[in-house]
């Protein structure tokens, strides 16, 4: 997999819908909140996606909102077993990439743990490249796991080809710089999830501009590589309706 972008330009702002999922909303509704709020765009994630609706009604309703899509989140088994359900759902919206949001701690326990699931990438990157869908992954703090050559991470970044979805957040967490990260991916790192947390013993998940992240170093970096998506993430709002509201409004001006 070659990963590049031909020229400089501004990312674009999304939300990942995981932010949202205990607003007691249907679909469309949270399409027309994310609009309102002034994204660019959404990724779809979990229960709020076109794996659970009608694809043909989602397309026409992100038309009409003028809402473009990010890669979006699927998760492993559904990427194994289920890629019919994958092309249906997201053939009509024009996805050219899909996001795998996570693999359990096991897989960054060994190097030999990690040689087998970049093995295991390999081979699905093939089958979703048949269907015209490049493979990103998208990161928590597990995967910097010390081995004896230095975190999991590194390991597996070495060993795969798949693109990036760097989470800022959790990155800091694990023990990582998120800006130098991104700066060292280059052109492989697609999107970000800007999400803000603090570190210490308990991390916690903080609106942007509250936690630890130097969100304004990450966005320049984010700058600097040609990053395609700036999205919003936020695991645990008090409030997911503000919580959105005030997403867009940290990353306004930024994309």
């Amino acid at each position: 997999m070659t990963w590049g972008r031909d020229a400089q330009h501004m990312p674009r702002t999304a939300i990942n819908l995981y932010s949202v999922r205990n607003l007691d909303a249907d679909l469309e509704s949270v399409l027309r909140r994310v609009a309102d709020a002034g994204y660019d765009g959404v990724q779809f994630a979990g229960d709020y996606s076109p794996l659970h609706a009608e694809p043909a009604t989602v397309a026409a309703t992100l038309r009409q909102l003028d809402l473009a899509v990010a890669p979006p989140h699927v998760d492993l088994e559904t990427l194994r077993t289920d890629r019919e359900a994958i092309r249906e759902a997201f053939a009509p919206l024009e996805v050219d990439a899909i996001v795998l949001p996570w693999l359990d701690e096991a897989h960054f326990a060994s190097a030999e743990a990690v040689d087998a699931i970049a093995d295991d990438l390999a081979a699905l990157e093939s089958a979703l490249e048949a269907d015209g869908l490049d493979l990103l992954y998208h990161n928590h703090d597990h995967e910097y796991t010390a081995l004896e050559e230095g975190a999991a991470y590194d390991r597996f970044l070495r060993q795969t080809t798949v693109g990036i979805e760097l989470d800022v957040g959790w990155a800091l967490v694990g023990g990582d710089d998120p800006a130098r990260r991104i700066r060292n991916l280059g052109d492989r790192v697609g999107q970000l999830h800007m999400k803000d947390m603090t570190t210490g013993s308990e991390p916690t998940f903080t609106e942007l501009g509250e936690g630890d992240v130097d969100i304004a170093a990450c966005v320049d970096a984010a700058r600097e590589v040609d990053v395609d998506w700036l999205i919003y993430e936020h695991d645990d709002p008090d409030d997911p309706a503000a919580s959105l509201e005030r997403g867009a409004t940290a990353l306004e001006g930024r994309g």
